[in-house]
């Protein structure tokens, strides 16, 4: 694996999986693999669990990690090509990621959409302008659009639960929208339908209200309704996110409490299991009693977001 920036990067999503599971029962077995190497993980927006493990799967593999906060921290960047430069930027990506590229032998990009012009969103300029100038491998830890290293800890977890419990061979899994205060951005929802839909395992729905269409580019294979309840009907799994608006966008139009995922909705499932990337908006997303029941498995796919970040730095580590 030379980079991964999406699910294309992936050769086999189930190699990587188990490999990710190979970790959690064996975290240290690779402990020499990252000796003497540097990884750098460069925020310019903030992160708790994507930060933290992978911080923690780099020193699982021997490697060092240096965190960076450019929001914070560094001076304000200039990606655009041939820009002029007399306004707030102060220094352009051609000159700064380069040398990061000297730093370290992978680098960690997290970026996060402004949600005020969807070309410039999702032309994804932030992070292809790392990989184009500095020359190492790079991770995203999230980028305008996607958010990968979550979708294979999704899938991870929902490997685990199936092989421990009596899911459907083939599950039905469901991405729902949530209601929320303020508008987020698609990249979970986006990198979810992507990898699920690559993965082929699973039956796929996604329920929102209308308007709430995403980006065919990533949803296409699922099936796709504004009838919450039909699609929860039977589900093994229930994804639960907010997204604000992809055609008119980064727009609220709906926040229906209803949408709110509550045990009595739960009724209609196969008792699914509920899912959420964290953090949650409780009793705005998700429901309290739903949150804190025996059908939430939040703490258990959060957990295993290291072994997600230890499979991929390890898949570079080994490709290079």
């Amino acid at each position: 694996m030379k980079q991964f920036i999406s699910v294309k990067d992936v050769s086999n999503i189930n190699t990587l999986v188990e490999q990710a599971l190979i970790y959690k029962a064996d975290p240290f077995k690779d402990k020499d693999l990252g000796t003497n190497k540097r990884i750098g993980l460069l925020f310019l927006n903030p992160s708790l669990r994507t930060r933290l493990s992978t911080q923690v799967a780099a020193a699982n593999l021997g490697m060092e990690a240096i965190v960076f906060n450019v929001d914070k921290e560094g001076w304000a960047l200039e990606f655009e090509e041939g820009a002029i430069m007399s306004g707030n930027t102060v220094e352009h990506i051609k000159d700064a990621a380069p040398i990061l590229g000297n730093y370290f032998d992978i680098l960690c990009i997290r970026t996060f959409p402004s949600l005020k012009n969807r070309e410039d969103d999702y032309s994804e300029l932030y992070i292809s302008q790392f990989i184009k100038y500095c020359s190492v491998p790079v991770i995203s830890l999230e980028s305008s659009t996607l958010h990968p290293l979550q979708s294979l800890t999704d899938i991870i977890t929902i490997q685990e639960i199936r092989r421990q419990s009596t899911v459907h061979s083939r599950p039905k899994i469901v991405l729902t929208w949530a209601p929320h205060v303020k508008p987020l951005p698609q990249c979970v929802v986006n990198s979810f339908a992507q990898w699920i839909n690559a993965w082929g395992e699973a039956d796929f729905v996604i329920t929102h209200p209308e308007d709430y269409e995403l980006n065919e580019s990533f949803t296409k294979g699922a099936t796709i309704t504004h009838n919450q309840d039909e699609a929860l009907k039977d589900a093994d799994f229930v994804y639960v996110k907010n997204w604000s608006t992809y055609n008119d966008y980064g727009k609220i139009y709906e926040n229906d409490p209803k949408w709110m995922l509550t045990n009595e909705k739960i009724k209609l499932t196969n008792n699914a299991k509920v899912m959420h990337c964290l953090p949650v908006r409780r009793n705005v997303e998700l429901s309290d009693e739903v949150l804190d029941s025996a059908n939430s498995i939040v703490t258990q796919q959060a957990s295993n977001r290291v072994w997600a970040a230890q499979a991929v730095i390890a898949e570079i580590l080994s490709f290079k």
